[in-house]
């Protein structure tokens, strides 16, 4: 019997349309699922670490992270830690929360775009991140208008803002209904546990009850990407983590993260994030000595 995919039930609470949540414990994330919901959420991650998986998209964040995700945008959790002065603050409402008309006002042409940009999920830097995310730490102790107000004006600064990079620039290809939620959600938590090895085709194709060149035909439908893609995609997020938390080699650190290739490591670091390994390490010593 197939189970139902793990769609989230948002509860804003009585007398809300918005639900608003922050902690500041150190939090572990030991195999976040792969789930949906209608609601848009805004993420602020401040002084924490943690790896981010949304549709197509996979980084690791150091200190601090400002995103948004649209509608039914398939996703992980966020933050694997936090630092002991970190918080979390999270924001989700329905699109339509103050009316299925309010937004297509005219006046509200620049955030009904910024819905729209949010489908393929956003991450906001520099002073977006600084400010908006200083607000978004004042909507957990705000009420009635007094949130509704602050909201619309962390939605208009997030609308007006020109920093921000799109995640799934060219859209993403999940599939999502209930038997590839759950199939998806399976293979990627079977990949996150064993990435650092080599995965056959077979076991892997076993794993989702299916034959190699059935499995393979239907990753990439799903996903957009070849399985082997994806894990060397996870082998890089490892590295850009033990590259900002550790001191070990490079050479080293490639073969942590379960590459077993030093050249084929350097090819694809680049290839993922623009810069080689050790520029990369270089970059993120410059921003916490900052």
């Amino acid at each position: 019997m197939v189970q139902k995919p793990y769609i989230e039930k948002i509860d804003p609470g009585f007398g809300s349309s918005v639900k608003v949540r922050q902690h500041s414990e150190r939090k572990e994330i030991i195999q976040a699922s792969w789930h949906i919901h209608p609601e848009i959420e805004l993420v602020y991650v401040d002084k924490g670490k943690g790896k981010v998986h949304i549709g197509n998209h996979l980084s690791y964040f150091n200190d601090s992270q400002l995103l948004m995700l649209g509608s039914n945008l398939p996703h992980n959790g966020f933050s694997d830690r936090l630092t002991v002065r970190g918080s979390e603050t999270i924001v989700q409402f329905k699109p339509e929360f103050l009316g299925r008309g309010f937004f297509e006002l005219p006046e509200m042409k620049e955030i009904r775009n910024l819905f729209d940009r949010a489908k393929k999920g956003i991450k906001f830097n520099s002073d977006t991140k600084k400010k908006v995310g200083a607000k978004m730490k004042k909507l957990n102790n705000s009420e009635s208008f007094e949130r509704i107000h602050l909201l619309l004006e962390i939605l208009n600064d997030l609308a007006n803002s020109k920093e921000y990079t799109l995640l799934n620039a060219d859209g993403y290809s999940f599939e999502t209904t209930q038997q590839d939620n759950n199939k998806i959600d399976h293979i990627f938590k079977y990949i996150n546990s064993n990435f650092v090895r080599h995965i056959p085709l077979e076991e892997i194709a076993d794993e989702a009850n299916m034959t190699v060149p059935a499995f393979c035909r239907y990753f990439k439908k799903s996903t957009g990407k070849t399985f082997t893609k994806m894990v060397n995609e996870y082998r890089v997020v490892h590295a850009t983590k033990l590259l900002s938390e550790s001191n070990n080699s490079v050479a080293d650190i490639c073969f942590e993260a379960g590459f077993n290739n030093f050249s084929h490591f350097n090819k694809f670091f680049k290839e993922i994030t623009g810069k080689t390994a050790s520029q990369y390490r270089s970059e993120v010593k410059k921003i916490v000595q900052q």
